[in-house]
């Protein structure tokens, strides 16, 4: 099979790309529904209602995220995912009747979404860690690539689908049809083959584990970098269906049609670059870092674009530098970590990479209230440019790497000579070494 797809030819993963994509489909409907409601349904386009939306989806891993790692070290990846999928699932219908009945109320859509960051802040780690259960250490860059590729596949239907169905039947129906999704990921886990996933190693239960996934991290100053630079970005420039649909209906003044669809050309690029993400065998910081300075550039340009679809069409380059640096730093954090470690590091991870949400939506949303939207992309991009020429220069200093900018292509390069190359951790000794 070609090296692009290579992990689907493993039966459990199989069956794990085929329910994540019509679940991920669901989740990227939910996303848009929730904002369309809560921006014209619940509110007079308050652009800061939105961004308080988007915080308490994502407060919980702030709050609990090193927790919910320990928990996906401990348990079984395959059970724990059965019991999130489920509250999942009875979310979304219960979202969905209480919007059908006509008695939804905006602190309602804020305990909804509280709840479902809740479920997903025990989901994400051991969705992340489940992928090494379901192949072998030499194709898990490649199946966390296919995984962004699933996630950004439904991307391409979930956003246009949901600004159709919002036209069509109401929100909802939305929220109905994305509970209903969930089952086709508890489908899969349910007839995945036991006696084909691959053994990993389960924490003990002992005190202070959660500290010691810190200190674990803290004695990685390149997971440290990676951290750094996914929370600025997360917290500041990933924020897109909240500007998205600012951009629609304040600056274009479009409907949830185009909404969707601005969506839907944002994961063309991002659908590219987890693509290209799968013929990588290891990616880098390096890789994380231009990246990052790829997307503020990207998006300082999406900030200006005069009209609706020279907005649409500037996404594209936007979505493949997101998912370029989102997916190498899921990998090179994954592949450098010890396995007993795996859940905690990416709770970890995750507690910065979406936990800084909470911190960014209220203030991107207030921004593009006060002074627009194109501000509220402007501020991420500007986020994203500081943070990674910070890192840069933090490289050079300590690792003696060479960070230049160039005329022509490549425009910027980080050269190679640091004393520590990152490679993929087989075992605890070496972990600590």
């Amino acid at each position: 099979m070609n090296r692009t797809f290579s992990s689907l030819g493993i039966y459990n993963y199989r069956l794990w790309f085929a329910g994540a994509i019509v679940s991920n489909i669901g989740t990227w409907m939910q996303r848009i529904a929730q904002d369309w409601v809560v921006l014209t349904d619940l509110t007079d386009d308050s652009g800061f209602a939105v961004g308080i939306t988007t915080a308490l989806q994502f407060l919980p891993f702030l709050l609990i995220g090193p927790w919910t790692g320990v928990v996906a070290d401990r348990v079984d990846h395959r059970k724990l995912l059965l019991v999130t999928q489920s509250a999942g699932a009875a979310l979304g219908v219960g979202l969905g009747v209480i919007v059908l009945t006509g008695n939804a109320q905006l602190w309602q859509v804020y305990a909804f979404a509280l709840g479902l960051g809740v479920v997903t802040a025990f989901d994400n780690p051991a969705r992340m860690a489940f992928v090494s259960d379901l192949v072998p250490q030499s194709g898990l860059p490649n199946a966390i690539a296919l995984n962004s590729a699933s996630f950004n596949a439904a991307r391409l239907i979930g956003p246009g689908l949901a600004g159709l169905l919002i036209a069509w039947v109401g929100s909802g129906w939305v929220f109905v049809l994305n509970g209903l999704t969930f089952l086709a990921t508890i489908i899969a886990l349910l007839l995945m083959r036991g006696s084909e996933l691959e053994h990993q190693r389960r924490a003990p239960r002992q005190p202070g584990q959660v500290l010691e996934g810190v200190r674990y991290v803290r004695s990685r100053p390149d997971i440290v970098a990676i951290l750094v630079v996914v929370g600025v970005v997360g917290a500041f420039g990933l924020n897109f269906q909240m500007t998205s649909a600012m951009m629609a209906r304040v600056a274009f003044d479009r409907g949830p049609e185009d909404y969707g669809i601005l969506g839907s050309i944002l994961a063309i690029g991002s659908l590219g670059g987890a693509l290209l993400a799968a013929r990588r065998k290891r990616p880098t910081l390096k890789l994380v870092v231009l990246a990052a300075f790829g997307f503020g550039v990207s998006n300082a340009l999406l900030a200006v674009m005069p009209t609706y679809w020279a907005f649409a069409i500037a996404g594209i380059p936007v979505g493949f530098a997101a998912l370029t640096m989102i997916t190498a730093a899921n990998t090179t954090v994954q592949l450098t970590t010890d396995q007993s470690m795996r859940g905690r590091v990416m709770a970890l991870y995750m507690m910065i990479f979406i936990g800084t949400t909470p911190i960014g939506s209220p203030i991107v949303g207030w921004i593009g209230e006060a002074y627009g939207p194109r501000w509220a992309i402007g501020i991420g991009a500007i986020a994203a440019l500081a943070v990674s020429a910070a890192v840069g220069l933090w490289a050079a200093r300590h690792w003696n790497v060479v960070l230049e900018f160039q005329a022509r292509r490549p425009f910027v390069r980080l050269g190679r000579g640091a004393p520590r190359e990152i490679e993929p951790i087989q075992d605890v000794e070496t972990t600590n070494a």
